[in-house]
């Protein structure tokens, strides 16, 4: 009898020294439930096949990773918190509870950029867009105004040019002393110093920067939901400097966005400050959900 456990327990000593043994040479060594170790989990974007996973085909774990678009409807973790307030106060405070400011507790999100974008590309819509996006969603600030001057030089001002005159570097390529009388664009990109830009609703810049317009393609791809914003204001300080009017952080005398410095007033202000305006952000955009945003 003891001779048998004996036996017993020598098998099982060389049956967990082969099934534990490390890789070496031509041997890939052995796992004890190699599922626990090669997960067969994977990532968004990222084809990472590797040999122990024989829970499918490799065609099949490619297909997992494929880009998908999302469901119709559907909104992810984003802007849309402060996009539906209906004030710029709400707007700061939803922007503070995402990014953790509000609380030294509070956890910080990082926004992925997309909001619905209830307007298709046609004439019609695109004219619905002029009338129904009035306001800037975000405030003008110094932070947003430098970072929409960094977007707009590297996607912007090659063709609409550094002042926004439409005289990009595309354009000035022209050089009539030499016989060259047109640049290399093919046609003339907009003038946003002429008087029907200045008065242009900011829906006409943000139709086109998500569709594009003319020989100009979307950007819709290249800049998030805040940076097109961003961009806007940016265009919109250009305009003002041209006439010779402010848009900064701490004034504006240019359009009806808001500066940052001046959102920060009690409850009576703002109400009053909507009424004038023509009754708040989400009436004036068409009433929240049919307004603007990522696509």
């Amino acid at each position: 009898m003891q001779l048998r456990i004996l036996y017993a327990g020598i098998l099982t000593v060389l049956v967990a020294a082969q099934g534990c043994s490390p890789a070496g040479g031509e041997e890939r060594g052995h796992e004890f439930m190699p599922d626990m170790s090669h997960s067969t989990a994977y990532e968004a974007n990222l084809y990472d096949y590797y040999f122990y996973n024989t829970w499918g085909t490799e065609a099949e774990y490619k297909k997992f990773v494929q880009p998908r678009l999302p469901v119709n409807g559907t909104i992810p973790r984003g802007y849309v918190s402060a996009h539906y307030q209906d004030d710029m106060a709400g707007v700061l405070n939803a922007k503070s509870e995402f990014t953790g400011e509000s609380s030294p507790t509070g956890i910080a999100y990082t926004a992925n950029g997309h909001v619905p974008y209830y307007y298709d590309d046609t004439d019609e819509e695109r004219t619905r867009a002029m009338e129904e996006i009035i306001d800037n969603p975000y405030p003008i600030t110094a932070v947003g105004l430098e970072h929409g001057k960094e977007l707009y030089t590297i996607y912007c001002g090659i063709c609409h040019g550094v002042k926004a005159d439409g005289l990009g570097f595309l354009v000035r390529e022209a050089n009539p002393a030499k016989g060259i009388t047109e640049g290399a664009y093919p046609a003339a990109p907009a003038n946003f110093q002429q008087q029907e830009f200045y008065s242009a609703s900011n829906g006409r810049y943000y139709h086109a920067i998500m569709y594009g317009k003319n020989v100009m393609g979307s950007h819709a791809d290249k800049l998030s939901y805040e940076e097109r914003w961003q961009v806007i204001h940016y265009i919109r300080s250009l305009q003002a400097k041209e006439q010779g009017l402010v848009y900064n952080e701490d004034e504006n005398t240019f359009t009806k966005d808001i500066p940052g410095t001046l959102v920060v007033m009690d409850d009576k202000a703002m109400d009053e400050d909507a009424h004038e305006e023509g009754g708040g952000m989400n009436e004036e955009q068409g009433g929240g959900q049919e307004d603007h945003g990522g696509h």
